[in-house]
């Protein structure tokens, strides 16, 4: 409305178009610090491990500007072309209408429907498994069993001659056998210790879910975040254009009134279809964000969804850095889970030296036999079993080396992921830190280009400069609004991962976009 009013009047009356000119531009201004303002952005190009969600979204519009983009930090999502936690499991079917899509309701959706949780849920389940076939060996096993049998017997077999009997052949006879039995390992150090050890490795997997529901929380709020910031840059954008299009219709006026050069209606011209191609393309970037993030959290293939929630600036204050990293330690899911396999390996390389030990079981059963069940006598047997190894070709020592280097490897595991995690914590801090003051210094520039563009405008329509600087103006406020949009999501993607390298991201993170 504001773009077909202003070409209205414009072609009305050309004397009195400056004043207007000023007045649409400085509402076009006003959109554009409204739409940053408001809103957190993502960087210009997301450089995510992995792909994480929008890593191929970038936006083709070069902004002119003396001030650089701030550089985001790096979202440390899984590697690889088929990242789980990229992907989901949808369910249900789309409505007809848009569904509001708050940034809790994202984060639950994923918590529900993403495929690496759902993936970790279930090696779970087999580690879960695993301890149950070691401890069942430990358990005592009974069984019954019914038996009919009918038979021949031959005495030739062993060594009998019986005289008056042909072909010394006994039979055919029938028996009936029903029995219980009951087998018990009453000593197997082995046994034991494997137990053990599936009891720590059931742990890790636990505590491998726990650290998979942090790595669902980093994926989903990048990729809202990123969502939020390429539909800032389409309010931007389409403020822009609208800019740009006053500029060129005023431009197109003098032209025809022959008050200014045809290079001045050329210029607004090319700036023009500038800031509409870069329409363009944030258009399409905020439709493949939205697609990104409907993929991660599971909604109904094809439903339409918009953002209500928005991420503005809020400062966060963190304790310490010791006290940051003791946090860490304690808390971090994949450290504890890392942990866990080191005491699995050192059960499982003493389950493997046990082989070396005796082991005794106790077995019995109890039953009636005879010709029938009216016809029948109760039997029984009782038998313990000592076992006692002597050689078996070194197949233990081949365990008990084996058990060893799983340990050994384990362990470097565990001290590579201690320094990742101080790596981690201390980059997240420096990141956190510095994204800060990159708001405050885009909010500075922002500010300034807003009045080089006001000045530049006033110069404009007083007669005494062409629309270059006006031109020039708008690219610097462009750019100084993508600064400002970068530099919000970059503050809060580094909250986000400051939560994930304190091990505290599924509980913290709605706090620490808040500023608590």
């Amino acid at each position: 409305m504001l773009h077909g009013g202003f070409v209205k009047k414009a072609k009305a009356g050309s004397n009195h178009a400056a004043p207007r000119l000023r007045a649409s531009l400085n509402s076009s201004l006003t959109i554009i610090a409204v739409a940053a303002l408001a809103t957190a952005g993502a960087a210009q190009t997301s450089s995510t491990a992995g792909g994480a969600p929008g890593s191929a979204m970038t936006t083709a519009s070069t902004y002119s500007g003396t001030s650089a983009q701030p550089s985001p930090p790096t979202v440390s999502l899984p590697s690889g072309n088929q990242n789980p936690f990229l992907g989901s499991v949808p369910t249900g079917k789309p409505t007809a209408e848009a569904i509001a899509l708050s940034f809790s309701d994202a984060i639950n959706r994923g918590l529900e429907q993403n495929l690496g949780l759902l993936l970790s849920q279930d090696n779970t389940l087999a580690a879960r498994s695993q301890r149950w076939k070691e401890l069942s060996r430990l358990l005592p096993h009974l069984s019954a069993n019914i038996t009919e049998s009918l038979q021949t017997l031959s005495l030739a077999q062993f060594g009998f001659k019986i005289p008056g009997v042909p072909d010394e052949i006994i039979g055919p006879f029938n028996y009936l056998d029903a029995r219980g039995y009951l087998t018990q390992s009453v000593f197997n150090w082995n046994y034991f210790q494997t137990e053990r050890a599936t009891q720590q490795n059931l742990k890790s997997a636990q505590y491998s879910y726990k650290d998979a529901r942090e790595m669902v929380v980093l994926a989903v709020g990048n990729a809202y975040l990123e969502t939020i910031a390429a539909a800032a840059r389409v309010d931007a954008a389409e403020a822009q254009v609208t800019t740009a299009q006053a500029l060129y219709s005023k431009a197109a006026d003098q032209l025809k009134a022959g008050v200014t050069p045809a290079i001045d209606a050329l210029r607004a011209q090319v700036e023009l279809e500038a800031r509409q191609q870069q329409m363009i393309v944030a258009r399409n970037n905020l439709a493949k964000d939205k697609l990104g993030l409907a993929r991660i959290i599971g909604l109904p293939l094809g439903q339409q969804f918009s953002l209500s929630d928005k991420a503005p600036y809020e400062p966060l204050l963190t304790p310490g850095l010791e006290e940051s990293l003791q946090r860490a330690y304690a808390s971090r899911a994949d450290y504890q889970a890392a942990m866990a396999k080191v005491r699995a390996a050192e059960l499982s390389q003493r389950a493997a030296t046990a082989q070396y030990y005796p082991d005794l079981t106790f077995q019995a059963n109890y039953g009636a036999i005879g010709i029938s069940p009216f016809h029948s006598n109760g039997t029984f047997l009782v038998a313990g079993s000592l076992n006692i190894p002597i050689f078996d070709g070194r197949r233990t020592h081949a365990d008990i080396l084996e058990a060893e280097a799983i340990l050994r490897q384990n362990q470097q595991q565990v001290d590579n992921l201690r320094g990742q995690i101080d790596n981690e914590v201390r980059t997240a801090m420096l990141d956190l830190n510095a994204a800060a003051e990159q708001v405050q210094v885009a909010r500075s520039s922002l500010g300034l280009a807003q009045q080089t563009l006001t000045q530049a405008q006033d110069r404009f329509a007083a007669g005494v400069a062409d629309n270059l600087e006006v031109i020039q103006a708008q690219e610097a406020l462009a750019t100084a609004n993508e600064n400002y949009i970068s530099s919000l999501y970059a503050h809060n993607i580094a909250k986000v991962e400051y939560a994930r390298a304190l091990g505290f991201a599924e509980q913290g993170v709605k706090q620490y976009l808040k500023g608590k």
